[in-house]
Protein backbone atom coordinates (compact mmCIF):
# COMPACT_ATOMS: atom_id res chain seq x y z
CA UNK A 1 0.00 0.00 0.00
CA UNK A 2 1.11 3.57 -0.55
CA UNK A 3 0.34 6.77 1.25
CA UNK A 4 -0.47 9.51 -1.23
CA UNK A 5 1.33 12.76 -0.55
CA UNK A 6 -1.10 15.60 0.18
CA UNK A 7 0.63 18.95 -0.38
CA UNK A 8 -2.16 20.97 1.26
CA UNK A 9 -1.65 19.04 4.49
CA UNK A 10 2.10 19.56 4.27
CA UNK A 11 1.71 23.31 3.82
CA UNK A 12 -0.71 23.57 6.77
CA UNK A 13 1.61 21.58 9.03
CA UNK A 14 4.65 23.65 8.07
CA UNK A 15 2.81 26.95 8.51
CA UNK A 16 1.58 25.95 11.97
CA UNK A 17 5.08 24.85 12.97
CA UNK A 18 6.51 28.16 11.73
CA UNK A 19 4.01 30.08 13.87
CA UNK A 20 4.88 28.10 17.00
CA UNK A 21 8.61 28.47 16.35
CA UNK A 22 8.11 32.21 15.88
CA UNK A 23 6.39 32.64 19.25
CA UNK A 24 9.00 30.40 20.84
CA UNK A 25 11.70 32.85 19.75
CA UNK A 26 10.36 35.56 22.03
CA UNK A 27 9.63 33.14 24.88
CA UNK A 28 13.20 31.84 24.62
CA UNK A 29 14.56 35.40 24.57
CA UNK A 30 12.78 36.07 27.87
CA UNK A 31 14.27 32.91 29.37
CA UNK A 32 17.76 33.87 28.20
CA UNK A 33 17.34 37.36 29.63
CA UNK A 34 16.30 35.76 32.92
CA UNK A 35 19.80 34.31 33.19
CA UNK A 36 19.58 30.78 31.75
CA UNK A 37 22.65 30.19 29.52
CA UNK A 38 22.07 29.09 25.92
CA UNK A 39 23.66 25.71 26.63
CA UNK A 40 21.38 25.07 29.61
CA UNK A 41 18.22 26.24 27.87
CA UNK A 42 18.97 24.00 24.89
CA UNK A 43 19.65 21.07 27.22
CA UNK A 44 16.37 21.64 29.06
CA UNK A 45 14.46 21.88 25.79
CA UNK A 46 15.97 18.75 24.27
CA UNK A 47 15.83 16.65 27.45
CA UNK A 48 12.27 17.69 28.29
CA UNK A 49 11.10 16.91 24.77
CA UNK A 50 12.91 13.54 24.75
CA UNK A 51 11.41 12.44 28.08
CA UNK A 52 7.87 13.50 27.13
CA UNK A 53 7.99 11.79 23.74
CA UNK A 54 9.52 8.59 25.17
CA UNK A 55 6.83 8.34 27.85
CA UNK A 56 3.97 8.95 25.40
CA UNK A 57 5.23 6.46 22.82
CA UNK A 58 6.09 3.84 25.47
CA UNK A 59 2.48 3.95 26.72
CA UNK A 60 0.61 4.44 23.43
CA UNK A 61 2.70 2.72 20.77
CA UNK A 62 5.84 1.04 22.16
CA UNK A 63 6.52 -0.77 18.87
CA UNK A 64 7.23 2.56 17.21
CA UNK A 65 10.27 2.97 19.46
CA UNK A 66 12.03 -0.05 18.02
CA UNK A 67 15.25 0.76 16.20
CA UNK A 68 18.10 -1.27 14.77
CA UNK A 69 21.81 -0.73 15.25
CA UNK A 70 22.03 0.30 11.60
CA UNK A 71 19.77 3.27 12.35
CA UNK A 72 21.79 4.56 15.31
CA UNK A 73 24.46 6.52 13.36
CA UNK A 74 21.79 8.26 11.26
CA UNK A 75 19.67 9.16 14.30
CA UNK A 76 22.73 10.36 16.21
CA UNK A 77 23.80 12.77 13.46
CA UNK A 78 20.23 13.89 12.84
CA UNK A 79 19.69 14.58 16.55
CA UNK A 80 23.01 16.24 17.31
CA UNK A 81 23.43 18.36 14.18
CA UNK A 82 19.82 18.87 13.10
CA UNK A 83 18.31 19.39 16.56
CA UNK A 84 20.88 20.01 19.33
CA UNK A 85 23.27 22.32 17.48
CA UNK A 86 20.58 24.13 15.47
CA UNK A 87 18.76 25.05 18.67
CA UNK A 88 21.90 26.01 20.57
CA UNK A 89 23.24 28.26 17.80
CA UNK A 90 19.81 29.85 17.40
CA UNK A 91 19.75 30.67 21.12
CA UNK A 92 23.23 32.17 20.89
CA UNK A 93 22.03 34.30 17.98
CA UNK A 94 18.80 35.59 19.57
CA UNK A 95 20.72 36.35 22.75
CA UNK A 96 22.80 38.85 20.75
CA UNK A 97 20.44 40.18 18.04
CA UNK A 98 16.71 40.63 17.37
CA UNK A 99 14.77 37.38 16.89
CA UNK A 100 13.58 38.28 13.39
CA UNK A 101 17.09 39.13 12.19
CA UNK A 102 18.55 35.90 13.58
CA UNK A 103 15.87 33.95 11.76
CA UNK A 104 16.52 35.73 8.47
CA UNK A 105 20.11 34.48 8.61
CA UNK A 106 19.09 30.99 9.75
CA UNK A 107 16.43 30.72 7.07
CA UNK A 108 19.09 30.91 4.34
CA UNK A 109 19.25 27.12 4.79
CA UNK A 110 17.41 26.52 1.48
CA UNK A 111 20.26 28.19 -0.39
CA UNK A 112 22.67 25.67 1.14
CA UNK A 113 20.23 22.84 0.32
CA UNK A 114 20.12 23.85 -3.33
CA UNK A 115 23.91 24.10 -3.49
CA UNK A 116 24.27 20.70 -1.80
CA UNK A 117 21.97 18.84 -4.18
CA UNK A 118 23.78 20.47 -7.12
CA UNK A 119 27.37 19.95 -5.96
CA UNK A 120 27.07 16.65 -4.05
CA UNK A 121 24.02 14.82 -5.37
CA UNK A 122 24.61 16.11 -8.90
CA UNK A 123 20.95 16.98 -9.27
CA UNK A 124 19.98 19.47 -11.93
CA UNK A 125 19.18 22.94 -10.62
CA UNK A 126 17.58 25.83 -12.41
CA UNK A 127 19.61 28.92 -13.30
CA UNK A 128 17.57 30.96 -10.82
CA UNK A 129 19.82 29.53 -8.09
CA UNK A 130 22.48 32.12 -8.95
CA UNK A 131 19.99 34.97 -8.70
CA UNK A 132 18.87 33.49 -5.37
CA UNK A 133 22.46 33.55 -4.13
CA UNK A 134 22.94 37.14 -5.26
CA UNK A 135 19.72 38.31 -3.62
CA UNK A 136 20.43 36.44 -0.38
CA UNK A 137 23.93 37.84 -0.06
CA UNK A 138 22.79 41.36 -0.96
CA UNK A 139 19.93 41.18 1.52
CA UNK A 140 22.19 39.95 4.30
CA UNK A 141 24.48 42.93 3.67
CA UNK A 142 21.50 45.24 4.18
CA UNK A 143 20.33 43.36 7.27
CA UNK A 144 23.80 43.57 8.82
CA UNK A 145 24.16 47.25 7.82
CA UNK A 146 27.86 46.65 7.21
CA UNK A 147 28.40 50.26 6.08
CA UNK A 148 28.20 51.24 9.74
CA UNK A 149 31.36 51.06 11.84
CA UNK A 150 31.74 47.31 12.29
CA UNK A 151 28.16 46.70 11.24
CA UNK A 152 25.06 46.93 13.41
CA UNK A 153 25.01 43.26 14.41
CA UNK A 154 27.01 41.31 16.95
CA UNK A 155 29.60 39.23 15.01
CA UNK A 156 29.26 36.22 17.33
CA UNK A 157 25.48 36.22 16.96
CA UNK A 158 25.79 36.65 13.20
CA UNK A 159 28.23 33.73 12.92
CA UNK A 160 26.03 31.54 15.10
CA UNK A 161 22.98 32.27 12.93
CA UNK A 162 24.84 31.38 9.72
CA UNK A 163 26.17 28.10 11.16
CA UNK A 164 22.65 27.38 12.40
CA UNK A 165 21.53 27.73 8.77
CA UNK A 166 23.94 24.95 7.79
CA UNK A 167 22.62 22.75 10.61
CA UNK A 168 19.04 23.49 9.58
CA UNK A 169 19.83 22.51 5.99
CA UNK A 170 21.15 19.21 7.36
CA UNK A 171 17.93 18.80 9.35
CA UNK A 172 15.75 19.21 6.26
CA UNK A 173 17.85 16.93 4.05
CA UNK A 174 18.12 14.17 6.64
CA UNK A 175 14.46 14.57 7.55
CA UNK A 176 13.56 13.94 3.91
CA UNK A 177 15.41 10.64 4.07
CA UNK A 178 14.29 9.71 7.58
CA UNK A 179 10.55 10.07 6.93
CA UNK A 180 10.75 7.49 4.14
CA UNK A 181 11.91 4.81 6.58
CA UNK A 182 10.34 5.85 9.90
CA UNK A 183 7.15 7.54 11.08
CA UNK A 184 7.58 11.23 12.01
CA UNK A 185 6.68 10.88 15.70
CA UNK A 186 9.29 8.20 16.34
CA UNK A 187 11.84 10.09 14.25
CA UNK A 188 11.20 13.24 16.29
CA UNK A 189 11.46 11.26 19.53
CA UNK A 190 14.79 9.62 18.74
CA UNK A 191 16.25 12.85 17.37
CA UNK A 192 15.53 14.53 20.72
CA UNK A 193 16.92 11.53 22.61
CA UNK A 194 20.17 11.87 20.65
CA UNK A 195 20.20 15.63 21.33
CA UNK A 196 19.49 15.07 25.04
CA UNK A 197 22.33 12.56 25.37
CA UNK A 198 24.65 14.99 23.62
CA UNK A 199 23.77 17.79 26.05
CA UNK A 200 23.97 15.42 29.04
CA UNK A 201 27.65 15.08 28.16
CA UNK A 202 28.24 18.70 27.07
CA UNK A 203 26.23 20.35 29.89
CA UNK A 204 25.51 17.71 32.58
CA UNK A 205 22.04 18.19 34.03
CA UNK A 206 23.22 17.31 37.56
CA UNK A 207 25.30 20.49 37.57
CA UNK A 208 22.18 22.61 37.07
CA UNK A 209 20.52 24.37 40.00
CA UNK A 210 16.87 23.60 39.30
CA UNK A 211 15.83 26.07 41.99
CA UNK A 212 16.19 28.95 39.54
CA UNK A 213 13.15 27.63 37.65
CA UNK A 214 10.94 28.72 40.56
CA UNK A 215 11.98 32.36 40.17
CA UNK A 216 9.40 34.73 38.71
CA UNK A 217 10.51 36.72 35.67
CA UNK A 218 8.88 39.65 33.84
CA UNK A 219 7.19 38.63 30.59
CA UNK A 220 5.76 41.95 29.46
CA UNK A 221 6.40 45.68 29.57
CA UNK A 222 3.90 45.87 32.43
CA UNK A 223 4.07 44.16 35.79
CA UNK A 224 3.11 40.64 34.65
CA UNK A 225 5.53 38.01 35.96
CA UNK A 226 5.52 34.24 35.53
CA UNK A 227 7.63 31.47 37.05
CA UNK A 228 10.57 30.55 34.85
CA UNK A 229 9.52 26.89 34.79
CA UNK A 230 6.35 27.89 32.93
CA UNK A 231 8.40 29.51 30.16
CA UNK A 232 10.59 26.41 29.96
CA UNK A 233 7.50 24.19 29.78
CA UNK A 234 6.23 26.27 26.84
CA UNK A 235 9.64 25.99 25.16
CA UNK A 236 9.64 22.19 25.58
CA UNK A 237 6.06 21.43 24.52
CA UNK A 238 4.93 24.18 22.15
CA UNK A 239 8.40 25.33 21.18
CA UNK A 240 9.92 21.90 20.53
CA UNK A 241 7.77 18.76 20.59
CA UNK A 242 4.77 20.03 18.66
CA UNK A 243 6.46 22.20 15.98
CA UNK A 244 9.27 19.69 15.32
CA UNK A 245 6.73 16.89 14.98
CA UNK A 246 4.63 19.03 12.62
CA UNK A 247 7.61 20.02 10.50
CA UNK A 248 8.82 16.43 10.15
CA UNK A 249 5.27 15.24 9.42
CA UNK A 250 5.11 17.82 6.64
CA UNK A 251 8.09 16.16 4.94
CA UNK A 252 5.86 13.16 4.22
CA UNK A 253 3.84 15.42 1.94
CA UNK A 254 6.35 18.02 0.76
CA UNK A 255 9.90 18.07 -0.54
CA UNK A 256 12.31 19.77 1.90
CA UNK A 257 12.58 22.71 -0.51
CA UNK A 258 8.81 23.22 -0.47
CA UNK A 259 8.66 22.89 3.33
CA UNK A 260 11.47 25.41 3.65
CA UNK A 261 9.63 27.76 1.30
CA UNK A 262 6.60 27.90 3.58
CA UNK A 263 8.86 28.16 6.63
CA UNK A 264 10.19 31.49 5.34
CA UNK A 265 7.17 33.13 6.97
CA UNK A 266 8.76 32.38 10.35
CA UNK A 267 10.99 35.50 10.43
CA UNK A 268 7.97 37.62 9.55
CA UNK A 269 5.86 36.06 12.32
CA UNK A 270 8.77 36.25 14.78
CA UNK A 271 9.46 39.93 14.03
CA UNK A 272 5.81 40.82 14.56
CA UNK A 273 5.61 38.87 17.83
CA UNK A 274 8.88 40.35 19.12
CA UNK A 275 7.78 43.87 18.14
CA UNK A 276 4.40 43.56 19.87
CA UNK A 277 5.66 41.64 22.89
CA UNK A 278 9.15 42.91 23.76
CA UNK A 279 9.32 45.98 21.49
CA UNK A 280 12.19 44.75 19.30
CA UNK A 281 12.21 47.32 16.47
CA UNK A 282 14.03 46.77 13.16
CA UNK A 283 15.47 49.57 11.04
CA UNK A 284 14.18 50.33 7.57
CA UNK A 285 17.34 48.88 6.00
CA UNK A 286 16.94 45.67 7.99
CA UNK A 287 13.32 45.26 6.93
CA UNK A 288 14.26 45.89 3.28
CA UNK A 289 17.18 43.47 3.54
CA UNK A 290 14.91 40.84 5.06
CA UNK A 291 12.51 41.14 2.13
CA UNK A 292 15.41 40.76 -0.34
CA UNK A 293 16.74 37.70 1.53
CA UNK A 294 13.32 36.05 1.64
CA UNK A 295 12.92 36.65 -2.09
CA UNK A 296 16.25 34.94 -2.65
CA UNK A 297 15.19 32.05 -0.42
CA UNK A 298 11.98 31.59 -2.42
CA UNK A 299 14.02 31.37 -5.63
CA UNK A 300 16.44 28.93 -4.00
CA UNK A 301 13.56 26.75 -2.88
CA UNK A 302 12.32 26.44 -6.47
CA UNK A 303 15.77 26.00 -8.02
CA UNK A 304 15.77 22.26 -7.42
CA UNK A 305 14.71 20.52 -10.61
CA UNK A 306 14.08 17.00 -9.25
CA UNK A 307 10.49 16.73 -7.93
CA UNK A 308 9.42 14.79 -4.86
CA UNK A 309 7.72 11.41 -5.55
CA UNK A 310 3.93 11.67 -5.55
CA UNK A 311 3.54 8.77 -3.10
CA UNK A 312 5.46 7.45 -0.12
CA UNK A 313 5.76 3.88 1.19
CA UNK A 314 3.27 2.91 3.87
CA UNK A 315 5.63 0.39 5.47
CA UNK A 316 9.16 1.74 6.03
CA UNK A 317 12.11 -0.25 4.72
CA UNK A 318 15.35 -0.66 6.65
CA UNK A 319 17.68 2.31 6.62
CA UNK A 320 20.56 1.99 4.21
CA UNK A 321 23.94 1.97 5.90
Amino acid sequence: MTRVARPAVGYALTLTAAGLFAVNGTVSTLALQAGIPATRLTALRCTGAAVCLLVVLAVVAPRRLRITWREVPFLAVFGVVGVALTQFLYYVAIGRMPVGIALVFEMTAPVFIALYVWLVRREKVRSRLWLALLLSLSGLVLVAEIWQDGGSLDPVGLGAALIAALCLATYYLMGERGTVTRDPVALTCWSFVAAALFWAAAAPWWQFDAGVLAERVPVSAGSLQLPLWLLVAWIVVLGAIVPFWLSISALRHLAPTAAGLVATVEPVFASIVAWLWVEQVLTGWQVAGGVVVLTGIVLAQTARATPMPTSLPETPAALAS
